[in-house]
C-alpha cells in the first residue's frame, strides 16, 4: 500500500481518457476519495459501467461517456455533455487527465507496419491533441483549472522495438510544454506524467511477452527472463504501482503544484 497525501477536492470535478483502463481507474477512485466528482470517459461501454459502479461508495457525481478520441467531433460533445451532467450537482470539469492511449505493436524500426505506426500516432498525439484543445477551450470560458497529459519513459529514452509509442509520447511532451506557455495567461497549467515500468497488470505482461517475441539483443527470449531484465534496469529495482501513478496525477492537480506547468514528472524506480 502506497501512502497517499491528502487533498481536498471537494465540489471539483476531473474528466479522465481511457477512464476504463487500469490507470484511469486507479485515478478515478484516487480523486473520488478525495472528494471530486469524475467523468469516465472511454470507447468500452462495459468497463465504464464496471469502474463507475465501484466508486458509488464515494459519493460523489459520477458520469460515464462512451467517446473516441481519435474523432474530434466526438471529444467535443463529450466536454458539451460532460458539462450539462455535472451542472446539476454545480461542478464542472477543474482537472483533465488526458490519458487515451495505445501501446502499439513490438517490432524492430525496418519491420515497423505502418498501419500500426499511424494507429498508435492517431490515439496517443492526434487523440492527446483534441483533448487537450477541448479542455483548454472550456476552462477559458470557466476560468482556469489543470490539464495532465500522459506521456512515458518511452518519450524521453527511446525503448527499442518501440518505435511509434516512442515517437508519440516524445510529442506529448513537446506538445505539453508548447501548450503550457500558450494557456498560463488563461489560469490553466498543463503538464506531463511519464510512467516508467508498471505493474503488476494487462499492459506490464504484454510487454513483457511482446519484447520477447521481437527476438532483440536487447531483451531474451522467455518474457519471465524479460521480466527480470526489465526491473534490474530500475535503480530501485522493482516497479512502479498504479497508485503511484495516480498519486502523480492528484499532485499535479493539486494545490501544492499551483506553481507548476509545462513539467514532465516521471514516475516509478527511480528512472
Amino acid at each position: 500500500m502506497t501512502t497517499q497525501a491528502t487533498y481536498n477536492f471537494s465540489g471539483k470535478a476531473i474528466l479522465i481518457t481511457g477512464g476504463a483502463g487500469d490507470i484511469g481507474r486507479a485515478t478515478a477512485h484516487r480523486f473520488a476519495a478525495n472528494g471530486a466528482g469524475v467523468v469516465l470517459v472511454d470507447l468500452n461501454e462495459a468497463k465504464l459501467a464496471d469502474v463507475a459502479q465501484e466508486l458509488i461508495s464515494f459519493d460523489v457525481p459520477v458520469v460515464t461517456l462512451c467517446c473516441d478520441v481519435t474523432s474530434s467531433s466526438d471529444v467535443t460533445q463529450a466536454f458539451t455533455k460532460a458539462a450539462a451532467q455535472l451542472k446539476q450537482s454545480d461542478r464542472q470539469v477543474d482537472y483533465v487527465f488526458n490519458n487515451a492511449g495505445y501501446q502499439g505493436v513490438f517490432a524492430t524500426t525496418d519491420e515497423y507496419p505502418e498501419d500500426d505506426f499511424q494507429k498508435v500516432i492517431e490515439i496517443n498525439v492526434l487523440g492527446v491533441f483534441h483533448v487537450l484543445k477541448a479542455a483548454a477551450r472550456q476552462m477559458r470560458q470557466s476560468g482556469g483549472g489543470a490539464i495532465v497529459n500522459m506521456a512515458s519513459h518511452a518519450g524521453v529514452s527511446g525503448p527499442p522495438n518501440m518505435l511509434a509509442y516512442g515517437t508519440s509520447k516524445f510529442a506529448v511532451v513537446g506538445m505539453t510544454q508548447t501548450a503550457a506557455r500558450d494557456l498560463a495567461p488563461y489560469g490553466i497549467r498543463v503538464n506531463s506524467l511519464a510512467p516508467a515500468l508498471i505493474g503488476p497488470g494487462a499492459m506490464w505482461t504484454r510487454q513483457t511477452e511482446l519484447q520477447a517475441a521481437v527476438g532483440s539483443q536487447y531483451f531474451d527470449a522467455d518474457p519471465k527472463v524479460v521480466e527480470q531484465q526489465m526491473i534490474n534496469s530500475v535503480p530501485l529495482r522493482r516497479l512502479g504501482h498504479l497508485e503511484e501513478v495516480a498519486n502523480g496525477v492528484a499532485f499535479l492537480m493539486s494545490h501544492e503544484s499551483s506553481y507548476i506547468t509545462g513539467f514532465n514528472l516521471e514516475v516509478t524506480g527511480g528512472i
